[in-house]
């Protein structure tokens, strides 16, 4: 749970810098909203891991006037939008990956420390219905690698009172990221582990489902779940065989609150 005052700041960060960044929107005139969730979430406690760890879910969103919520994937990274052309959103995207202590592979791997992962996102509008995504990010400090993950999503909504979205998931890793998590250095090779060389690539395919259903005027809820499946080096590693699993699991349900002048 070290974890919970960084994600809290980041939190802080995606909110606050886009009110910064748009003061133009600030002073249009229409009335603001903004609505917030917090809640539990059950994620893998490291890339590869069969444990789950319970961390914050936290969201928020806020529009203008009767313009409903912009819609987000429930399983992506922090971030806001930088800049606009039709269709097509630019912005930065800050990640944070948390540590993997040595004991959670029998004591025979080295720690790898918490990372935070920055990094840029790309996203397209196909239509009302359909987003694509792909968010790039380089790992400072823990992996220190490279992670890629690349999504659609079908959106199914009644404005802002339900929104249903699902969405298939391709991650990819460089050599840096895989053999920290997967690898096995020959110094390392003990109890039966082999050496393993990890040469980066594909990670993992997978799935997320997202769900939002607004109550009253001002409460609700907003939930997920997600599933990823190792692929490629990652999936024949011995410290996924040994000591994680190729299933990767998580999900997550906050309850959300709307607030400001917009609310009726």
């Amino acid at each position: 749970m070290q974890l919970l005052p960084i994600r809290y700041l980041l939190a802080s960060a995606a909110i606050l810098l886009p009110m910064q960044a748009s003061a133009q929107d600030l002073n249009d005139g229409e009335p603001r909203r903004v609505r917030v969730a917090l809640g539990p979430q059950l994620v893998p406690s490291y890339p590869g891991s069969d444990d789950l760890v319970l961390r914050p879910l936290i969201d928020a969103s806020r529009t203008r006037g009767d313009a409903e919520f912009a819609f987000e994937a429930p399983d992506e990274s922090f971030g806001f939008t930088l800049a606009r052309s039709g269709n097509l959103t630019f912005g930065p995207s800050i990640g944070l990956e948390g540590k993997r202590k040595s004991s959670e592979v029998g004591g025979i791997l080295p720690e790898v420390g918490l990372t935070v992962e920055l990094g840029a996102f790309a996203q397209y509008a196909l239509s009302d219905n359909l987003r694509l995504r792909a968010e790039a990010r380089q790992g400072i400090g823990g992996h220190d690698g490279f992670i890629s993950v690349l999504s659609a999503d079908y959106i199914m909504r009644d404005g802002d009172r339900q929104l249903l979205s699902v969405g298939p998931r391709l991650t990819l890793t460089d050599s840096r990221y895989q053999d920290s998590y997967f690898g096995v250095r020959p110094e390392d090779a003990s109890f039966g582990l082999p050496a393993y060389d990890a040469d980066g690539g594909l990670q993992s395919a997978g799935v997320a489902v997202g769900y939002i259903r607004q109550f009253t005027p001002r409460w609700g809820i907003y939930s997920y779940v997600k599933y990823d499946r190792l692929i490629a080096d990652p999936a024949d590693s011995p410290v996924v065989l040994q000591f994680g699993s190729r299933d990767q699991i998580a999900g997550g349900a906050a309850l959300t609150y709307t607030f400001g002048s917009g609310v009726r």
